[in-house]
């Protein structure tokens, strides 16, 4: 591992020493610096010695280990996909919809890596970029108490739960990654996975411009408020997009999908403890409200599961209805058994306008 500090432009300096601020003045501490990890170093070792703002910048190669973040604004960077973060041994992950119990570390976990807050503190302003993490027993990358995370450019590939997921979160930022062939979702948004509780308002969290292909389901956003799923790419999943409530108050809801491109996404899963079996499912509603569905080209997913569909509308698993929804100014095509579904006969105020489609469930949605 190698320390290198990053230079003041020239021209910085040139206006301190003009505004006749010394150098002086400015404190040895307020200097980002940039640690280096070669292949065969330790990247948790850089990472315990990283201050706020630093750079831990990983070179290419294969590094058999879990990293874990809990220092403010510290930044996690490879070099691309020839940087790679694979487990350090086999690990024991929770399988698909089932529960797990905290652990001791993020290895424990079954995670690659893990960016931590506390009970009572979020983590601030970690970065996650630029590498692939592969192979875990849980999530290639996690979040719990964070506050302005930012994933970009990470490929995370092959993962047993999910890719990239975040829990207990606000202002969050997934963005231009690569998720395939996780167990589960590619990215996994959620209030708590270990507790009852209402929807967590995530404060403007965006999930936009991914590819996700290949996993259960593209994303889940599970219990949660106020963000967006904008221009991402979902193809070739069980199910493309999720969102989920439930009976707990407040409800899920108050956030968008809109832009992404959600297209044959006719995998076969088979059923969980929580959702039956699913099979060409593009965007489907459970039990939320105020959700805003709007200016998605929905095509070509096929299924026989009871949540089938281009875009569905389906209560939830424990009988909470669908509310004040708008489906509007989608594109939807050669979606089975309807572009557009909705199941619900107790929901109200849910809205379909303006969507090119065929054929609905019941008709006269389209």
């Amino acid at each position: 591992m190698k320390r290198c500090h990053i230079a003041y432009a020239a021209s910085a300096v040139a206006a301190l020493v003009g505004s006749g601020i010394g150098l002086g003045a400015s404190p040895a501490a307020a200097l980002h610096q940039t640690l280096v990890v070669h292949r065969g170093e330790s990247i948790q070792k850089a990472v315990n010695s990283a201050r706020p703002g630093d750079t831990v910048l990983v070179l290419p190669g294969t590094y058999k280990e879990s990293v874990t973040i809990s220092t403010p604004r510290v930044t996690l960077r490879g070099l691309g996909p020839a940087t790679v973060l694979e487990p350090a041994k086999k690990t024991t992950g929770a399988a698909p919809g089932k529960k797990t119990k905290a652990t001791k570390s993020c290895a424990e976990g079954g995670n690659g890596i893990c960016v931590i807050g506390t009970k009572t503190t979020n983590v601030e302003g970690v970065t996650v970029a630029d590498l692939k993490v592969t192979g875990f027993s849980r999530a290639g990358v996690f979040g719990m108490a964070t506050d302005t995370m930012t994933v970009r450019g990470v490929q995370a590939v092959r993962n047993a739960v999910w890719g990239i997921a975040q829990e207990r979160s606000v202002h969050g930022h997934i963005m231009g990654n690569y998720a395939q062939g996780n167990g589960d979702a590619g990215v996994f948004l959620a209030n708590t996975i270990t507790e009852e509780a209402g929807a967590l308002d995530t404060r403007r969290t965006v999930i936009d411009h991914n590819r996700l292909e290949g996993n259960r389901i593209g994303v889940t956003v599970r219990r949660l408020r106020n963000l967006s799923v904008a221009e991402n790419h979902i193809a070739g999943n069980c199910a493309g997009v999720f969102v989920v409530g439930d009976e707990n108050k407040p409800k899920a809801g108050d956030l968008e999908v809109a832009y992404n491109d959600v297209t044959g996404n006719n995998k076969s899963c088979p059923k969980t403890d929580r959702l039956p079996a699913i099979q060409g499912s593009g965007i489907v509603l459970t039990g939320a409200e105020k959700t805003v569905v709007d200016g998605n080209r929905v095509t070509d997913n096929a299924g026989s599961s009871p949540l089938s569909g281009g875009i569905v509308l389906f209560k939830s698993f424990v009988g909470v209805t669908n509310d004040h929804n708008r489906i509007s100014g989608n594109a939807l095509a050669r979606n089975a058994p309807a572009d557009l579904v909705n199941t619900e006969t107790k929901g109200i105020g849910n809205t379909f306008d303006h969507n090119a489609c065929r054929v609905s469930k019941p008709a006269g949605l389209c």
